[in-house]
């Protein structure tokens, strides 16, 4: 099982990126999805998650900001970030689980950097 994520980057404040994970090696239909963030010198912390029946549950510092979607037909998931803040740099990991609060697996992450 391999989850790749990308689409981070340098973004100036009040911009955009869509992070995207590709998972390959299983049968994602029914897991749950999450994104999760670390910024330097901070522990990591769950951003959003997508339930198999696309229930979404956001962090309140990134509700109104960020959506994220899933399709299941690519095993492909997305994290919309919008109106970017600098304390939204960090770097940004997307992981599943298919039973309990344990996520099974995780992509290696991908940086994000928002700064002018």
């Amino acid at each position: 099982v391999q989850l790749q994520a990308s689409g981070g980057g340098l973004v100036q404040p009040g911009g955009s990126l869509r992070l995207s994970c590709v998972a390959s090696g299983s049968d994602f239909d029914y897991y749950a999805i999450g994104w999760f963030r670390q910024a330097p010198g901070k522990e990591r912390g769950m951003v959003s998650c997508i339930s198999s029946s696309h229930s979404t549950g956001y962090a309140d510092s990134v509700k109104g900001r960020f959506t994220i979607s899933r399709d299941d037909a690519k095993n492909t998931w997305h994290l919309e970030m919008n109106a970017l803040k600098p304390e939204d740099t960090a770097v940004y990991y997307c992981a599943a689980r298919l039973r309990g609060p344990k996520y099974d697996y995780w992509g290696q992450g991908t940086l994000v950097t928002v700064s002018s």
